[in-house]
């Protein structure tokens, strides 16, 4: 039970009915277990298709751009193994994001009789959420988009449609840490690609190219009984035909767009992956982070917090986004109700006048809007 400071109290309400429950509809009754969770919004349907789009233009690059067209079928094999099954583990972490209910608060519970039974004690509050009608838990937070309170929200992305919450925050995770490794694995190989295709086959297949050779002193037929005598020295270097499916300069168009993208998506996934990390070490979430200022609060222990997020000890099925992180704890009458901090729990901090004022009124409060 968390020890709140009166200070941070606003619309104290002292009695149920102050909560207006008539507005407040009875939930429903709760869906079976496995029930798809899915947030209609068309922003955030949007970059999920993008996402995905993105992913598969990657993926059609990689494999007739890079890949098929080598004759090294030992390089081509390896990396197209590597790419394609990190690139299926991105895009099913993304689903699993998308689809997993976050942790959301049932809807609609802030009516009288519950309240009422609840049972509160003198310094006991519960909090409620007059936009979504609901009595918030510790560490939950209301989101505009999916219109419901989110137990450990951290934020809303767009990109997966859906909050990021306890729930779904490790499939999260991997998404953007399987995105950044399938960018990185795709900016290498067209590191690679660029050298060989540029040194080893396009100079040769280019006129101007040619015409620059003959500029500095080589003479065409010279150049290309050159070319002939290094072709039979070196009779498994790849032609142009080898190089790409397509013509140099839409290899070259394909290449730089998959860069581009390789490289932002690097950038972006990296910081969000490390962020995230970040969060579920500390055991806080974006959102509380921003709103704690110099309010202190106590952190579990890292590791702890790390197995519950990804479902127990340490083993593959961390990356495994078909696995489910340890279940939550269930909502009891325990976790509607909070504690309002002692007169000891202050004695460090300073009070001011307002507070006093507030503290007057502390066995009397019952209700709180938030």
């Amino acid at each position: 039970m968390m020890l709140i400071p009166t200070h941070h109290f606003r619309d104290i309400e002292r009695k149920p009915e102050y909560l207006q429950p008539e507005k407040c509809v009875p939930p429903p009754q709760p869906g079976p277990v496995g029930t798809m969770w899915f947030i209609r919004d068309g922003c955030g349907i949007a970059c999920a298709i993008v996402t995905w789009f993105l992913v598969l233009y990657a993926e059609f690059v990689v494999l007739f751009v890079m890949l098929l067209p080598s004759r090294d079928y030992v390089y081509s094999i390896i990396n197209g193994i590597v790419f394609n099954l990190l690139a299926f583990l991105a895009l099913a972490s993304h689903c699993r994001a998308m689809l997993t209910d976050p942790g959301a608060v049932p809807k609609g519970n802030a009516t009288k009789e519950f309240i009422e039974s609840l049972q509160l004690k003198p310094g006991q509050v519960v909090y409620k959420c007059p936009k979504c009608c609901s009595i918030k838990p510790d560490r939950a937070h209301h989101c505009s988009v999916c219109k419901r309170c989110i137990r450990k929200m951290d934020h809303h992305c767009p990109w997966v449609n859906n909050c990021v919450g306890e729930n779904n925050q490790k499939y999260f995770v991997l998404f953007t840490m399987y995105i950044a490794l399938i960018s990185l694995h795709a900016l290498i190989m067209v590191g690679f690609h660029f050298l060989h295709c540029f040194e080893e086959d396009w100079t040769r297949a280019n006129p101007v190219l040619a015409d620059q050779q003959q500029a500095y002193g080589l003479p065409r037929q010279g150049a290309a009984e050159a070319r002939i005598s290094m072709e039979k020295k070196q009779p498994l270097k790849v032609r142009s035909t080898e190089c790409s499916s397509f013509s140099p300069p839409t290899t070259v168009i394909l290449l730089i767009l998959l860069c581009f993208e390789g490289l932002l998506f690097l950038i972006f996934t990296s910081v969000m992956f490390g962020t995230q990390v970040h969060s579920i070490c500390t055991d806080e979430t974006g959102i509380e982070r921003l709103k704690r200022k110099h309010q202190p609060r106590e952190h579990r222990g890292s590791w702890k917090a790390v197995k519950e997020t990804f479902g127990g000890n340490f083993s593959l099925n961390w990356f495994n986004p078909f696995s489910r992180p340890c279940d939550p704890e269930p909502l009891n009458d325990r976790a509607w109700v909070r504690q309002v901090a002692s007169l000891s729990d202050t004695d460090n901090t300073e009070t001011t006048e307002e507070q006093s004022e507030e503290r007057k009124d502390e066995d009397s409060v019952e209700v709180i809007d938030e």
